[in-house]
């Protein structure tokens, strides 16, 4: 499994959506390993929707755990 600092986890509100590399969702024909931050621009939450802006990594600068320390 990734590493968290390459794993981004949706902050809206009505969705707890992971992008895991190793994991991407299969409806959008993402291949295995591509990361977070190769997505493209206009790439969103396949869940709610969300944009990438949306997404925080887990763990890392500027991450989930960075907020709510």
């Amino acid at each position: 499994m990734a590493n968290p600092e390459e794993m981004y986890q949706c902050q809206t509100a009505n969705c707890g959506c992971i992008y895991d590399p190793d994991r991407p969702p299969r409806k959008l024909n993402i291949p295995k390993g591509t990361k977070f931050t190769e997505l493209p621009r206009d790439w969103c939450c396949p869940i709610c929707g969300a944009s990438k802006a949306s997404f925080k990594p887990l763990a890392g600068s500027g991450s989930v755990k960075d907020d709510h320390s």
